[in-house]
């Protein structure tokens, strides 16, 4: 579960041009790198001790199954699935939910306390666990909880409420960080953007104006795919 450092990975990424040239080698005209492939390893970019974590960590339970699929469920509950992408289970929330909770113990009384208020609340009130229950009588037991007081510390307000606040973050997060959810937002990643010059009126104000002959070689987006050509003098032919 690579999400957990996905910000630092982000700020990283931008220096990780400059390092690949550390392993690089030259053999006659022909250039090689000594960088693994994303898909050499399965945890591909992680420290060695990020490695040995995550390791411990997936060898770990947190919840049982009857817990898990709760999780699942009240996912669900929290954010629908929607066409074409799916939802929570689509992009592995809930598993996602559980590395969170044993990666950050400070989360496991919260968690589990509050499943267990669930089943409670469900089983008092309906007469069945909260998995089980309609949709209708699942949102019945998690409106009252869903907005905390904000003149109240989170820290200082009732289990239960503090368990959905946090059950609510998990699971946009874990999905909005996932490919399924990456794939709803749209998201396409660094792309390309189209300059067409500078302005005439900032050119024109200081008194300067572009070349026909380098407007067409330069700056006609219809050009944009075609590699640029130079002469011996280093004039742009094309």
């Amino acid at each position: 579960m690579d999400r957990r450092k996905s910000i630092q990975t982000i700020i990283l990424g931008a220096g990780a041009s400059a390092l690949a040239f550390h392993g690089c080698k030259t053999e006659g005209e022909k250039i090689t790198q000594d960088i693994p492939a994303a898909e050499d390893t399965k945890y591909f970019g992680r420290t060695p001790e990020e490695l040995e974590l995550i390791e411990k960590l997936d060898a770990e339970q947190l919840f049982n199954e009857h817990e898990m699929e709760t999780i699942a469920v009240l996912s669900t509950v929290i954010l629908p699935p929607k066409e074409p992408h799916g939802g929570p289970i689509e992009a592995d929330v809930p598993a996602f939910i559980e590395f969170m909770g044993k990666d950050i113990p400070e989360m496991q009384t919260t968690l589990l306390g509050g499943l267990m208020w669930l089943d409670h609340k469900s089983n008092t009130e309906y007469g069945v666990e909260f998995k089980n229950a309609t949709l209708e009588q699942q949102k019945a037991i998690l409106d009252p909880i869903a907005f905390h007081d904000p003149e109240i510390p989170l820290e200082e307000q009732p289990l239960e409420i503090q368990f959905f606040f946090l059950m609510r973050g998990l699971t946009v997060t874990g999905y909005y960080t996932s490919k399924v959810g990456i794939g709803d937002l749209g998201y396409k990643g660094n792309m390309p953007n189209v300059w067409d010059g500078v302005p005439e009126d900032v050119l024109a104000k200081h008194g300067m104006s572009y070349d026909p002959e380098w407007v067409a070689k330069c700056v006609d987006q219809s050009q944009r795919a075609v590699i640029a050509e130079w002469d011996e003098k280093g004039n742009l032919l094309t």
